[in-house]
C-alpha cells in the first residue's frame, strides 16, 4: 500500500471508529471497558466467551470491532462484526472503503455483509469506470451473468481481450466467445483468439487460426491450435519439418 492509499484508509478509519455509538452506547462501553483490551491482547480466535449469553457475545465483539476500529486494524474489526453478527456495521465499513476508491474490499465487506443491494450498486459503479476486475468480481458473487456479458461487451469495445474471454467463458457465451475470437484474428491478436476458440471447443475457428499462424510463421501458436484441435495431420507435418525451430 502506498503512502497515499494510508493516508486514505487512516481518514477511513478515523471517520467510521468516530460514529461508534450508532451500535455501542456510553452505558455498553464503560461495561466493557475493562475486558476489551484484554481479548484484544489473547486474539480473536483464542477467546472463549461460551460462558456468555449470545445477546452478551453480541455486545463483547461489538466492542472489540469498534476497539480495533479506533485502533487502525480494519482486518480484525471486519472479523469482530462478523463474529457479532453486526451486518449494519459490515455494509458502513463497505461504504466507507467505496468511498475512499478501494472497491475490492468493499465488494468483499459486502459479501459478509451479505449487502447484495450494495455490492450491485458498487458493480455497476466499477463498469462505468472501467474497474473490470473488481466488476466482474462483484456480478460473480451475485451471481449476474446478464451484468457479466454487460462488461464482457465493454471489454471487447476497448480491447480488453483477456477480461472478455474469462468473461464469457464463466457465463458460458460460446457465441460471444467465437464473436471475440474472430475479432482477435482480424486484428492477429492470435493469442487471444486461440483462447477464445479453446474455451468455445470450436476446433473448426482453431484448424482456421492454425493456418492463419502458420502463415505468419509463429509456429508455436499454430502447432497449439492444431493440437487442441485434434489435427494430428499438421501436428506431425510442424514437428517434423520444424522441430529446430519450435525449440528456439
Amino acid at each position: 500500500m502506498n503512502i497515499d492509499s494510508e493516508k486514505i484508509v487512516k481518514k477511513m478509519i478515523y471517520e467510521i471508529a468516530e460514529s461508534n455509538e450508532k451500535v455501542l452506547n456510553t452505558k455498553n462501553i464503560e461495561n466493557f471497558k475493562r475486558i476489551v483490551p484484554v481479548l484484544m491482547e489473547k486474539g480473536i480466535e483464542n477467546v472463549n466467551l461460551s460462558m456468555f449469553d449470545e445477546a452478551t457475545k453480541s455486545e463483547l465483539f461489538n466492542a472489540l470491532g469498534e476497539e480495533y476500529l479506533r485502533k487502525g486494524n480494519l482486518n480484525e474489526a471486519i472479523k469482530s462484526f462478523i463474529l457479532a453478527g453486526n451486518k449494519q456495521r459490515l455494509t458502513e465499513v463497505g461504504q466507507h472503503y467505496e468511498e475512499v476508491g478501494l472497491f475490492s474490499n468493499a465488494i468483499d465487506t459486502y459479501r459478509l455483509a451479505d449487502a447484495k443491494e450494495h455490492l450491485l450498486k458498487a458493480a455497476n459503479k466499477c463498469l462505468d469506470n472501467s474497474h473490470f476486475s473488481e466488476a466482474i468480481k462483484a456480478f460473480r458473487l451475485l451471481g449476474d451473468n446478464a451484468g457479466l456479458n454487460k462488461i464482457g461487451d465493454e471489454c471487447v469495445k476497448k480491447g480488453k481481450w483477456d477480461y472478455a474471454v474469462e468473461i464469457f467463458h464463466a457465463t458460458n457465451n460460446q457465441g460471444k466467445l467465437i464473436e471475440v475470437g474472430d475479432t482477435c484474428m482480424e486484428e492477429k491478436q492470435f493469442g487471444y483468439a486461440a483462447k477464445a476458440y479453446e474455451v468455445a471447443g470450436d476446433k473448426q475457428k482453431l484448424n482456421r487460426l492454425g493456418d492463419a499462424c502458420l502463415r505468419e510463421g509463429l509456429l508455436a501458436t499454430a502447432l497449439k491450435s492444431y493440437t487442441i484441435a485434434g489435427n494430428e495431420m499438421m501436428v506431425q507435418f510442424i514437428k517434423e519439418n520444424f522441430a529446430n525451430k519450435l525449440s528456439v
